[in-house]
């Protein structure tokens, strides 16, 4: 609708999907949480499992726009739309989520960590559309950590953000998953950087290490709201309070 508003988009008839209820749903099949693609992030940050289970979304939904935005913004409509920026992506490329994309020709499931194919370009056909995100249940044990950097505490699109699960086990971190917006042409997983400290111990060498081979990953730009060498310090940063914190609650 924004790009709309801007004459971005050629003039065509739109078609509301609101008040389709097979797109509203929050259920759990047992060993997974399906969030309907037009649940809105207020119906997100409400929802008892999410707060619970998948507390990076839920964060990431309490990020985004004010109140009246919350209400009426969806996970669905931030996931096609394709930003970099958006708030939600980074949490559900963490939590390894899956879409069930659904046509006139069936329904087809998807890894959301395949579904971005470039800047604002995605795997869904024309005549597809998001059905729900399917979340495994399986990170209620890891320690999670959340960041959005930004002008002002609300209604901001994000310098940067950061969004990151661990748990250590015998003093060794033995899951790990970390994800960044606003710092590539996609939402981007930190394959490398968890490559770097999966197995290890979190010490001085390890955190140096995980700050550039978070570094080294990204592909961060200039523009009117910061700098591609502010964007890469700041993701450092992060990742360091990352492990910081995961260090500190596993002792």
């Amino acid at each position: 609708m924004v790009q709309y508003a801007a004459g971005k988009l050629p003039a065509r008839k739109l078609v509301s999907i609101w008040n389709l209820p097979e797109l509203r749903r929050i259920e759990s099949t047992g060993d997974e949480l399906r969030i309907g693609a037009a649940c809105s992030y207020t119906e997100l940050r409400e929802n008892a499992i999410v707060a619970k289970e998948f507390s990076l979304l839920a964060a990431a939904a309490a990020w985004t726009g004010g109140i009246a935005n919350q209400n009426r913004g969806t996970l669905g409509g931030n996931i096609v739309n394709a930003s970099p920026a958006a708030d939600s992506l980074p949490a559900l490329l963490v939590y390894q989520s899956e879409l069930l994309l659904i046509s006139a020709r069936g329904q087809r499931r998807v890894r959301y960590a395949d579904f971005h194919s470039g800047y604002k370009q995605t795997l869904l056909a024309p005549d597809e559309l998001v059905e729900s995100v399917c979340l495994p249940r399986r990170f209620s044990e890891h320690t999670a950590y959340a960041r959005k950097v930004g002008a002002r505490n609300a209604q901001a699109i994000a310098k940067v953000s950061l969004a990151a699960l661990g748990h250590v086990s015998n003093g060794r971190i033995d899951g790990v998953g970390i994800a960044a917006g606003s710092v590539a042409p996609v939402p981007l997983r930190l394959r490398g950087t968890e490559r770097v400290v999966r197995g290890r111990t979190i010490d001085g060498a390890l955190l140096r290490s995980a700050r550039a081979a978070a570094i080294s990953e990204i592909r961060p730009i200039s523009d009117i709201r910061s700098t591609a060498t502010y964007r890469a310090a700041v993701l450092g940063n992060l990742v360091v309070e990352f492990l910081q914190k995961l260090a500190g609650e596993s002792q």
